[in-house]
């Protein structure tokens, strides 16, 4: 690990507890690209790592990665043109059809993706689409709820890596696919807003394969010393565009030849 001066570890510190008060008092905060520029990927994955070990320290238990930004659409929407990961963890996953809060988002926005989950680890260097179909034990229809703590979704890659790459929750559907003899870059993907289609996409959308986007994100992994473990689950990333969520909704992706999942988004009751 490198040793960092007082006023870059400062910075650092003051990005981390910015990013954390957000979170807690669910009021979006400013872009943290003031401390730490728009171009230090690294010290944006600092943050967002104090930020994990800050919720871990608290009992949540870490249960995989998501990775962002691998659609071009998405990429576009923002402005940031690389991919990113974040950390989820237990706390964030949730089952099809079961209810999530509205209010425990701030900015909320639906995608539809497809979810790996691995039967082993992940954890040499230059890691192939090879070792992904090997470690991959069954594939979920899934959809990640996004969300940023930072306003206005007015974001830098260092902002959207910070935040644990604009991580919410994820609804992963109930019954696993094989990867054997499936070609995910052909899926097509539905996703719909209370029976009304919204998005749409495919699996060539994600960095050109889901495979390819995960194989990406366990080299990024190896290398920053945090490798994919067995039963890690992995956000592979959107197949088409994010889709905001204004209030109650019921949101139904539909992927072809790999199910369905429902994410039900509720008010708060009393």
């Amino acid at each position: 690990m490198t040793v960092l001066d007082a006023a870059t570890e400062s910075r650092i510190d003051s990005a981390t507890t910015r990013l954390i008060a957000a979170a807690a008092t669910r009021a979006p905060c400013p872009p943290v690209r003031d401390l730490l520029g728009d171009t230090d990927v690294d010290a944006a994955y600092r943050v967002q790592r104090r930020v994990v070990d800050t919720r871990v320290e608290a009992g949540a238990r870490v249960v995989g990665a998501k990775i962002g930004l691998t659609a071009a659409v998405v990429q576009q929407q923002f402005g940031v043109f690389q991919p990113d990961f974040g950390v989820l963890l237990d706390d964030m996953v949730f089952a099809h059809a079961q209810p999530l809060p509205r209010s425990r988002f701030l900015q909320p926005r639906a995608e539809g993706e497809i979810a790996f989950v691995l039967g082993s680890g992940i954890d040499v260097p230059g890691a192939t689409v090879a070792d992904v179909l090997r470690a991959t034990e069954f594939v979920l229809p899934a959809i990640e709820i996004v969300d940023s703590r930072i306003a206005d979704w007015d974001l830098t890659i260092t902002d959207t890596v910070a935040d644990n790459a604009s991580s919410g929750a994820v609804v992963l559907g109930t019954t696993p696919f094989p990867l054997a003899g499936r070609d995910l870059s052909q899926v097509g993907m539905t996703l719909a807003q209370d029976g009304e289609p919204v998005s749409f996409g495919a699996g060539h959308a994600c960095l050109g394969s889901p495979v390819v986007a995960v194989a990406w994100l366990a080299r990024e992994l190896v290398r920053r010393g945090q490798p994919l473990r067995a039963g890690d689950v992995v956000m592979s990333g959107a197949l088409g565009p994010m889709v905001p969520i204004e209030g109650p909704a019921r949101f139904r992706l539909e992927l072809d030849g790999l199910g369905e999942v429902e994410a039900v988004i509720e008010e708060e009751r009393a």
